[in-house]
């Protein structure tokens, strides 16, 4: 059941900048991982927009489908996402990042099965698979700030790439 009536909400980075600040070094350390890892940016977005599905945010499924769009991703992966498992259109290594991003989200319906991982083990190298799972784990945090927050989705526009 959904509220009609919505209260204003805390601005967070107003009133916690250091708390603010910090989660954006977080993010932007989990990104640098995941480069110096030679994980593909475009993985990246489709782990957040999978997340953020699941989550149910509207906020960050608005950004990072536009962000996914402005690196070059197609419209028919973004609108399959959701269902990815039933879909041709993703690799094995793209099914192995999605499916451990799915476990990390919905950790709490049973942990991250031992298969799940070997999976992504098998197509990921250490360094890859921590990279992964602080994507993973750093868009659920954004995730759940968005949607505490209210964050209305729809002005966000990408950056434009030079």
């Amino acid at each position: 059941m959904s509220e009609n009536v919505s209260i204003s909400r805390v601005a967070l980075k107003k009133i916690t900048p250091d708390v603010s600040a910090a989660m954006g070094s977080l993010h932007t350390a989990a990104v640098s991982a995941a480069r110096d890892a030679k994980v593909e940016p475009e993985l990246l977005e489709l782990i957040r927009i999978r997340a953020s599905q699941i989550n149910g945010c509207a906020f960050c499924i608005d950004m990072h489908t536009k962000d996914a769009r402005a690196a070059g991703e197609n419209e028919q992966r973004v609108h399959a996402l959701n269902a990815w498992r039933e879909t041709p259109f993703f690799t094995a290594r793209e099914r192995a990042a999605l499916a451990l991003t799915e476990a990390v989200t919905l950790v709490h319906d049973g942990r991250v099965p031992d298969a799940v991982y070997a999976e992504a083990a098998e197509v990921f190298d250490e360094a890859q698979v921590a990279a992964l799972i602080w994507a993973a784990t750093v868009i659920n945090a954004y995730n759940r700030i968005a949607i505490a927050t209210r964050m209305v989705p729809g002005n966000y526009q990408p950056t434009p790439k030079n």
